[in-house]
């Protein structure tokens, strides 16, 4: 069984305050995009677990990854057989699109249809959350108002389609827990929610993503990313998550020519 596990950008992104288990309470809107690694699950021949990870390296022990703790998770309460996971990453850690937490989502899923476990939908999400705070959104894959960790969803009515999304993704590494620690919770004037039912024209200045701020000075590429972004006619840009990837939204194709060395760019869906 083969699939793709997608990413997401942030449409605003408000830290609103500092939760008693160590969290922080956020706002934010998830957009799913087509940027794509890829999952394959089998039964294993030999019965034995095992997980193979090609293409952009990931650090850390291979026991950490969510696609072996989303395994581990449904294995103690259903006793699956083992399986081989062959997870290729293509969209990179520490970007802020949420690549790794979809992998994990969607091993959920598909272990879920290979073994026939009969998970529904809440349930399935309930798995996410253990996994990690942004994991259940990918269950649905669907825009949605994020709140609380950031695991707690409703419906957004948003609807990017036939607008092209421009993602630039700097040679930079951001460490969302440090991210974090650079930032004092704010409750915004104008909710994530209530910004993005506005004409995307006016956007601009409105819907914010807090992490920019420390971001920005701490790597000021990324700010040029967004400037650059803005010049060249996006009606809206943001760096997603905590960083380091920025997009922009255009009616039109952009043609940036050489000032991005690593940009993608399609039309919604």
């Amino acid at each position: 069984m083969i699939q793709f596990p997608n990413c997401k950008i942030n449409l605003g992104l408000n830290i609103v305050g500092k939760r008693s288990d160590g969290f922080h309470n956020i706002e934010t809107v998830f957009y799913p995009i087509p940027f794509h690694d890829a999952l394959e699950v089998m039964p294993s021949p030999d019965g034995v677990f095992q997980f193979v990870q090609t293409g952009l390296n990931i650090p850390g022990a291979a026991g950490n990854n969510l696609c072996v703790r989303a395994f581990n998770l449904l294995q103690a309460d259903f006793g699956l057989p083992g399986v081989k996971i062959h997870l290729h990453k293509v969209i990179p850690m520490g970007s802020g699109l949420g690549g790794g937490s979809s992998d994990g989502a969607l091993t959920l899923k598909m272990l879920n249809d290979l073994f026939s476990i009969g998970l529904d939908h809440d349930r399935l999400m309930d798995y996410a959350r253990l996994l990690g705070s942004d994991c259940a959104f990918f269950i649905g894959n669907r825009p949605v108002f994020a709140n609380e960790k950031g695991d707690h969803f409703e419906p957004a009515m948003i609807d990017l389609s036939g607008l092209f999304i421009c993602l630039v993704i700097p040679d930079v590494h951001v460490s969302t827990a440090i991210a974090y620690r650079m930032l004092i919770p704010e409750i915004p004037s104008v909710k994530v929610n209530e910004v993005v039912q506005l004409p995307m024209d006016q956007w601009k200045g409105m819907l914010v993503n807090d992490f920019e701020k420390p971001i920005f000075v701490k790597f000021p590429v990324i700010r040029a990313i967004k400037e650059k972004l803005y010049k060249s006619g996006a009606i809206y840009a943001s760096m997603s998550g905590s960083g380091s990837a920025v997009y922009g939204l255009f009616q039109e194709r952009p043609n940036f020519g050489n000032q991005f060395s690593n940009c993608f760019t399609w039309v919604s869906p």
